[in-house]
């Protein structure tokens, strides 16, 4: 066998390696985020005290100082977790918010803070490991407090003791290194109970993604606008839970450096799934092959998509109809300001006349009596041209402002956001055991 073949064939071992998402490992993480502010916002979707338990990034349950509950956030825990996992949950988050509310106090006087600004004091824990095959091994432990955003205190689980960021933490860091067995406990729980949970989580999670579809996986091509000689080929695959995904743009058959290859990372969709896009710019009158290989864990072997050459720029109907949707919006906005302001030369639009008409009306009508007409509201009359003026700039008014919420509703996401927490098996020590700050 000469060196060439052999070289062929190691490097065929290279590429299968690479490619099977059995041999590669898998990252996964648990993490619960305690989050308490100083004082209530007054905000939708803020809470005074809430925690989040998330698993790979995935949010699994929730507690909240408002309903005083720890519930599911996924329908295969609420099915695989029995009721007294969550009244035990329950208790323990309200012993924490108990905890957080004690010693953000405490933490706002240690700072010199006073109590009309608003502050956030955070705990997160939790643990990471990476799988390959069927061997797991713990990677990642984490038990970091936080205060307005920057470090507070972290626990350092290779020395298993705490590390204080800034001075005012020395005192809490001191104190909790002298409490028996506490340093012990909390590296235990990250190596060994917090995998434990994760390991189970993560079962119960994959045998409910195993009844789910696989991801829907395309090929696409549009032409680069910056230079008219290239196209940008993108594969996306959409629909899938598990972020475990494997994606790669390959010509003939090998997959492309990573170095060519933009990708936006694992998207959540609207539906709670995710979505992943890589793109690749190549000539226009390239006559390569090139394909989407996709691995993921519903699909029992890989899912190949063929590009067909085709480029989809916007067509013409796409295009005439967003120059349509511009030009009709322009025409509202005109249309309106000009019957407003025809109104306002005749003086129609008169709110206070308005008012003042409608309360004669009604006392002509107590005393003349509902039959009686009166003759500046008669037809014609001054009183009928201003009412008929203010109806048509209400109906106006109206109609723009829903066109405009129509719109606008296309481009605004979300005006806040829910802070995100961590935990797993719940931390054991609370704060009526002393473990203040």
């Amino acid at each position: 066998m000469n060196m060439g073949v052999k070289i062929s064939a190691l490097l065929c071992v290279f590429l299968i390696f690479l490619t099977l998402p059995s041999l590669r490992a898998e990252k996964h993480s648990l993490y619960y985020i305690y989050t308490a502010l100083s004082k209530p916002v007054n905000l939708p979707g803020i809470y005074q005290f809430s925690a989040m338990g998330l698993l790979d990034d995935m949010q699994i349950d929730y507690y909240n100082n408002v309903e005083q509950r720890k519930f599911s956030k996924q329908i295969w825990m609420k099915e695989k977790m029995q009721e007294d996992y969550w009244e035990k949950g329950t208790q323990s988050r309200k012993s924490k918010e108990q905890w957080f509310n004690v010693n953000v106090d405490i933490l706002m006087k240690r700072m010199g803070h006073n109590e009309s600004d608003l502050h956030v004091f955070q705990w997160r824990v939790g643990c990471e490991i990476e799988k390959r095959g069927s061997e797991v091994k713990f990677s990642k432990g984490t038990n970091d407090y936080s205060y307005d955003g920057k470090n507070f205190l972290l626990f350092d689980i290779k020395e298993s003791q705490w590390v204080a960021p800034v001075d005012a933490a020395l005192p809490t860091k001191n104190k909790w290194d002298k409490i028996p067995n506490l340093n012990q406990y909390t590296r235990g729980y990250l190596e060994t109970e917090c995998v434990d949970w994760l390991n189970k989580f993560r079962e119960y999670r994959d045998e409910e993604l195993r009844k789910c579809s696989p991801p829907d996986v395309r090929v696409s091509a549009r032409r680069c606008t910056s230079d008219k000689t290239k196209l940008k080929l993108t594969c996306m695959a959409t629909g899938f839970y598990h972020k475990d995904m494997v994606l790669t743009i390959r010509k003939y058959h090998t997959s492309l450096p990573i170095n060519e290859i933009e990708s936006t990372g694992i998207r959540p969709n609207h539906d709670g799934t995710c979505q992943l896009k890589c793109s690749v710019y190549i000539q226009e009158d390239e006559k390569a092959e090139y394909d989407c290989f996709v691995s993921h864990k519903t699909l029992k072997e890989p899912v190949i998509v063929s590009w067909d050459r085709k480029c989809q720029d916007f067509p013409p109907e796409t295009v005439a109809g967003m120059i349509g949707a511009v030009i009709g919006c322009v025409t509202v906005l005109v249309v309106t300001a000009s019957v407003a302001y025809f109104l306002k030369k005749r003086n129609i639009i008169a709110p206070r006349m308005a008012i003042k008409h409608r309360k004669a009306f009604k006392k002509a009508s107590v005393r003349n009596g509902p039959k009686q007409s009166i003759p500046q509201y008669e037809k014609g009359g001054e009183g009928s041209r201003r009412l008929a003026g203010r109806s048509a700039i209400i109906c106006v008014s109206v109609g723009l402002r829903a066109l405009l919420h129509s719109l606008s509703s296309t481009l605004v996401l979300s005006l806040f956001m829910a802070v995100i927490h961590n935990e797993t098996g719940d931390h054991a020590i609370s704060w009526k055991d002393g473990w203040v700050l």
